[in-house]
């Protein structure tokens, strides 16, 4: 169940973002945009209720469970990136808005990007981590929640493999490829 909620929950995120857009410069409401913009934060709420009471009622924790606390982590975190960066395409697109700028591929400007996705990624890790920690010891119970700790243990891994890569393009720039170069 609550893996079909996490899917569920991606897709309202995604509407909630799309009729916020809509409304702000389709309908030309841009109340009604802020508000529906405002409402996505109420799918992670509703998704962190669901997996507590299910752990609550007695659910052994899954790695589905963790998933889940994982998902308000990185919604939070990225979430209001994602809306600005849909904000920005759907301005262009339907509103005479800017043409976004592209993302640095190369050299210091793309170390710098990947430097900042790594420090959004740890508050992702912070926020899901923190949720992970408070249902085990809401729940209160080892063996129940054995698989929330594992969640974290394997994210903390990817985190520090996410750490490695980002800042290795501190140390070794990505440069530009060069075609066809004659001596």
């Amino acid at each position: 169940m609550i893996g079909w909620l996490i899917i569920a929950c991606e897709i309202g995120f995604w509407i909630f973002v799309l009729a916020g857009l809509g409304a702000r410069y389709l309908l030309k409401k841009k109340k009604l945009g802020a508000f529906l913009l405002i409402c996505t934060p109420v799918v992670d709420l509703v998704l962190l209720a669901a997996t507590v009471l299910d752990l609550k009622n007695g659910a052994t924790a899954t790695m589905v469970h963790g998933i889940a606390a994982i998902y308000i982590g990185i919604s939070i975190a990225y979430g209001h990136s994602m809306i600005k960066w849909a904000d920005r395409h759907f301005a262009y697109r339907f509103a005479n808005g800017e043409k976004p700028p592209k993302k640095a591929k190369y050299g210091a400007e793309h170390a710098k990007r990947e430097r900042e996705g790594w420090l959004r990624h740890l508050l992702a890790w912070g926020i899901g981590a923190a949720f992970l920690l408070a249902i085990i010891l809401y729940i209160n119970n080892g063996q129940q929640t054995d698989q929330l700790f594992r969640t974290l243990q394997i994210w903390t891994l990817v985190l520090g493999v996410d750490f490695l890569i980002s800042f290795s393009y501190t140390l070794f720039p990505k440069k530009m490829e060069t075609k066809g170069r004659e001596m």
